[in-house]
């Protein structure tokens, strides 16, 4: 009787432990979405993507096609400069993040943006829309990894899967906004108060990275250790310092080789869909600028609403069971899209595809951020963000010329069967995760 009321004692006491631990990493991650450091980069992120959604989604498309009469495959390149661009320079800003802090690389970046809405705003030439699409790209690259880095530093492990929510709740709700709002700033041909909203857009987001925190304390120390200012400690230079970095990135990155396909084809399936959706609805449906607002809306809001939620269950849960749920609804959902013209049965399924990446995107970046060692954070995800920026640069060029050559329907059609086969690598990938921790804990 003594032992059986101590064992019952000792459990009553381990589970007040778990509940204090749980309530204080829920007090964590509270406070740490709503410290000033990371409400600023929300703000940053929301801002910038509605500009870009609104110049990617809307203008863009409708402007080249009608205006200069250009192809699918063009308006797909177009965008894919826009992709190039930011790819190129997303690993070094991981590890320029690492070295001098946010402030630096995320003006630089928002300054740099601002110029390319002023040249698409200005210019009337191909070539120059082009180059401005390069440069938007050039732009936003240290936006993800400065966001992300930042956001699950101050989160910590706990809150890894509710902060990352967070994070694409800003993404996608200026994403979504962006395209709806500027609708309303068209009038025909016109496009000047539309660009006017943009630039006074991209004002703001200068102010507030303005205002970002410059190298913090901990990596002034370490560079200080490292080598001073750069020309002193042991010698070495910058690029020989960038060389060992990157090396050791490499020794610390233990990682499931089917990761990295799974991490390109995950943004290819979106890619597909980017360059070609505006022209579907225009074009294929006939939907008003209205219409294609509350199309948008149909997918957007529920991504929106269920993702935080979804977020804080992928957290207590785990990702196996939201990343099945979100790749098979996904794909079933792509094929059958295009084999209906009932407006209201594409509100369906548009909301369908809505709830299925509300389920993918918390659930597969704890995936993701479960792979990135502390000490190396922001080059890692620098190097995860180039490799599936990858698939944001193919998927439109490979879309366009699905389009012209194959016709509307097989765009659609690709983006679910790239789903379908994440279905199965994500089960791969979950069942090998679940031995190396059987085997750790063995």
């Amino acid at each position: 009787m003594i032992l059986q009321r101590t064992a019952k004692n000792n459990d009553k006491v381990r589970l007040k432990e778990m509940k204090a631990m749980e309530a204080s990493a829920a007090k964590n991650v509270k406070t740490a979405l709503f410290s000033p450091f990371v409400i600023k980069l929300l703000v940053i992120m929301f801002v910038v993507e509605f500009v870009k959604g609104a110049l990617l989604l809307t203008i863009l498309p409708v402007y080249m096609a009608v205006v200069l009469g250009a192809s699918a495959y063009a308006i797909g390149w177009t965008l894919a400069a826009q992709y190039i661009g930011d790819n190129a320079l997303r690993a070094p800003v991981g590890w320029i993040i690492d070295r001098i802090g946010y402030r630096a690389c995320m003006l630089s970046g928002v300054l740099v943006t601002f110029a390319s809405v002023v040249i698409i705003a200005v210019a009337g030439h191909y070539a120059w829309t082009i180059t401005a699409c390069a440069l938007l790209g050039l732009g936003t690259a240290p936006l993800w990894p400065c966001v992300i880095t930042g956001a699950t530093e101050v989160a910590g492990d706990e809150g890894k899967g509710t902060v990352l929510s967070v994070v694409h709740l800003a993404w996608l709700s200026g994403t979504g906004i962006g395209p709806v709002v500027i609708n309303f700033f068209l009038k025909g041909s016109e496009f000047g108060p539309a660009f006017r909203i943009l630039l006074g857009c991209m004002t703001v987001v200068v102010v507030v990275a303005l205002l970002l925190p410059g190298r913090k304390q901990r990596e002034a120390e370490r560079a200080a250790n490292m080598d001073g200012d750069g020309s002193k400690g042991n010698g070495k230079g910058w690029l020989e310092h960038a060389s060992a970095y990157f090396r050791e990135v490499r020794a610390s990155l233990t990682v499931s080789p089917l990761l990295f396909p799974a991490m390109f084809l995950q943004t290819f399936a979106i890619g597909i869909l980017s360059p070609i959706l505006t022209l579907y609805a225009r074009q294929e449906l006939s939907l008003t600028p209205t219409q294609f607002s509350l199309f948008l809306i149909a997918g957007g809001a529920v991504t929106v609403v269920l993702l935080v939620p979804v977020g804080k269950l992928v957290d207590k849960y785990g990702t196996k069971f939201f990343l099945a749920a979100g790749f098979g609804l996904g794909a079933a959902t792509l094929f059958l899209f295009t084999f209906t013209r009932s407006l209201y049965v594409l509100y369906g399924y548009v909301t369908l595809i809505g709830m299925a990446y509300a389920c993918i995107i918390p659930a597969w970046n704890v995936l993701i951020a479960a792979a990135v060692p502390e000490e190396k954070r922001g080059a890692i995800w620098g190097f995860f963000l180039t490799i599936e920026g990858l698939g944001s640069v193919i998927g439109p060029i490979v879309s366009g010329k699905l389009w012209d050559v194959f016709g509307p329907r097989v765009p659609f059609m690709t983006s679910g069967g790239v789903l379908a086969l994440l279905f199965v690598l994500q089960l791969l990938l979950v069942q090998r995760s679940g031995k190396e921790e059987r085997m750790k804990a063995g």
